[in-house]
């Protein structure tokens, strides 16, 4: 498991590095030239550091950077040796392959990382990288990967003070890599974890939130994600095959949403809530697109789904029995039926793909069963997607007319202001309110026919229109 915050040491060539750091900001200084320099956030305030040429080669890329601190888990093997010796040979290769992989899935090769090298090849390097004086590198790693590929034998590089720590890595390359000019941001699940790291360093929500640009509801929303993608992963092991949070790299807008759902519907009944989350996250992990998703309430199960679910996926584990919490005899409550079978269901999603995912480190017995359930459960859910989308079209039919009527009066109680405001300036056009008053007349008497040939038993509100229509006509 990757260290979320670690102090990885110094490299094996730190003294060299530094001695050749020194010799370089030595003949710089000496120059007669025009200096180049690098403004950083230092321990909350700003510092010139002086820029120098480096040999590409001779640095070092940051196990800790957050640029691919998901990623980190697609080689288990491969990561724990970056635990373990992060300046090793193999761990320095396995960053370089990260560095150039795409982020959703690593097995590709990133097409902006190409574009950055192409960009490299064209144009040099627009802006410096950072280092420690140990060689290294806080920001630039990407950079430094790509023009290694090019075979440019230096990188321009701005040097950190010698008191640095680790600590100060991370927060001087997170307040650069989320300058608005930076060419390669975060990926959202690498977003996300860095963010979570923050709040556990004990730095008030909001100041990250503005550092991220973005509100701190949002930033609150994605902790709440990550919580979610945290526990879908743990319940997604299976022998040894596991889901990964890179594994849900593309799901971020979909995540989001299944977020404001269920704070809306935990508002009203927090059974139901866990329910609509529920079912969404089992249609998220089978990658239904967002539209569908939408499409899953709380009920989409009992009405939709449960006829079409083999006895397989039906099988549930039974509900735990309430607990008392020791030292205080509070009960607690059991979890709801309904949940612990829409839990299970998704917890038979997740081991699926988990195992599908897995597939070299699998049997094909394993392999074909996974694949066999993961299929059926998906095959049952666009199945029943498609009467409740039908539904969800008739809903909104039916709530189109009370929807426009409420656009309709919110849009006379503007009219009510522009009209006082016309009159405090003289500018009210009377014929034109007079026409468009009959307009409206003419309106409400059409209005007034359908609805009553539509409405058995009228309510105050029609019946208050029927009313007004026959004195107007009497």
């Amino acid at each position: 498991m990757s260290k979320d915050v670690g102090d990885f040491g110094r490299p094996p060539l730190a003294a060299e590095n530094r001695d050749l750091v020194q010799q370089r900001l030595k003949d710089v200084a000496a120059g007669a030239g025009l200096q180049e320099t690098l403004t950083v956030e230092w321990r909350l305030k700003p510092l010139v550091v002086q820029v120098i040429d480096m040999p590409v080669e001779s640095l070092y890329y940051n196990p800790g950077t957050h640029r691919i601190r998901a990623q980190r888990s697609f080689d288990p093997q491969r990561d724990a040796w970056l635990d373990e010796g992060p300046w090793s040979e193999e761990s320095q290769n396995y960053l370089d392959y990260l560095l150039k992989a795409e982020p959703s899935d690593p097995s590709k090769r990133d097409k902006d990382f190409d574009e950055l090298k192409e960009s490299l090849a064209d144009f040099r390097q627009n802006e410096p990288g950072l280092i420690t004086p140990d060689g290294i590198l806080v920001n630039g790693n990407t950079r430094a990967a790509a023009l290694r590929e090019l075979g440019v034998p230096h990188i321009r590089v701005g040097v950190l003070p010698d008191s640095y720590t680790w600590a100060d890595i991370n927060q001087v390359e997170l307040s650069l890599q989320l300058r608005p000019d930076t060419r390669r941001p975060y990926s959202y699940i690498n977003q996300i974890l860095t963010i979570d790291e923050q709040v556990e360093a004990g730095r008030p929500l909001r100041d990250i939130a503005r550092e991220f640009r973005i509100r701190e509801a949002t930033a609150q929303q994605d902790l709440w994600v990550l919580a979610c993608l945290r526990d879908l992963r743990d319940r997604s092991a299976s022998g040894a095959a596991q889901l990964r949070l890179l594994d849900f790299e593309d799901a971020q807008e979909k995540l989001r949403e299944v977020h404001r759902a269920f704070g809306k519907e935990s508002r009203a009944d927090p059974a139901k809530a866990e329910l609509l989350k529920e079912n969404r996250l089992a249609a998220i992990v089978m990658e239904f697109s967002k539209t569908d998703v939408r499409l899953i309430e709380a009920d989409f199960r009992s009405r939709y789904l449960e006829h079409r679910l083999t006895e397989d996926l039906k099988a549930a584990a039974p509900a735990p029995a309430g607990r008392v919490i020791p030292g205080i005899n509070r009960a607690v409550k059991a979890e709801v039926p309904q949940v612990a079978a829409a839990r299970a269901f998704t917890d038979t999603v997740l081991r699926a793909k988990a195992v599908i995912r897995a597939a070299e480190k699998v049997s094909s017995e394993q392999l074909g069963e996974a694949t066999k359930v993961f299929e059926q459960a998906h095959r049952a859910v666009e199945e029943a997607l498609e009467p409740a989308g039908k539904d969800a079209r008739v809903r909104k039919r039916k709530q189109a007319a009370p929807d426009r009527l409420y656009d309709a009066s919110q849009d006379i109680e503007q009219c009510i202001v522009d009209m006082g405001l016309a009159k405090a300036s003289r500018s009210l056009d009377e014929e034109a309110l007079d026409e468009a008053l009959l307009a409206l007349k003419a309106t409400l008497g059409k209005l007034a026919l359908t609805a009553a040939r539509s409405i058995e038993v009228p309510g105050d509100g029609l019946a208050w229109l029927l009313d007004s229509v026959r004195q107007e006509k009497a």
